[in-house]
């Protein structure tokens, strides 16, 4: 059997892991990138946009982003999604949130899949987004 290479991925251009996880886990053999779910901290470590979806929404793309440019990729490298949002009163200014950005993030409008869940909360109160991603890297 093969031995798969799995390596860390910690990009300080994203908020640095405040618990045991790393940011992303990169998989050489299978060219796949897990990256962990991330909220809406900067790289200070400070919540962007408390109480506010919208804001929110756009950091947790721009975490998104750095860490998938940190291996050379980008967003058209995206296979998967798993969006938490906290309360069902968030989902649809979420959605237009991401409707405002992801005709940056995909302009051929080839969108990767995606499982959407409302949930009670996250890890802290005031996190009302959290995404992961899976990334096919060549």
């Amino acid at each position: 059997m093969s031995k798969v290479e799995r390596s860390v991925i910690n990009s300080p251009k994203a908020p640095q892991p405040i618990g045991a996880y790393s940011q992303a886990i990169l998989v050489k053999g299978g060219g796949l990138l897990f990256i962990s779910g991330q909220v809406s901290i900067d790289t200070n470590g400070i919540l962007v946009g408390e109480g506010d979806i919208s804001s929110q929404t756009h950091q947790v793309f721009e975490n998104l982003k750095n860490i998938l440019e940190e291996v050379g990729a980008g967003f058209g490298n995206v296979i998967e999604f798993t969006t938490y949002v906290v309360g069902k009163e968030n989902i649809q200014p979420y959605i237009q949130a991401r409707g405002d950005i992801y005709p940056d993030m995909f302009p051929n409008g080839d969108f990767p899949a995606n499982t959407l869940l409302v949930v009670d909360a996250l890890v802290k109160e005031e996190y009302l987004l959290e995404i992961k991603a899976i990334a096919s890297l060549p």
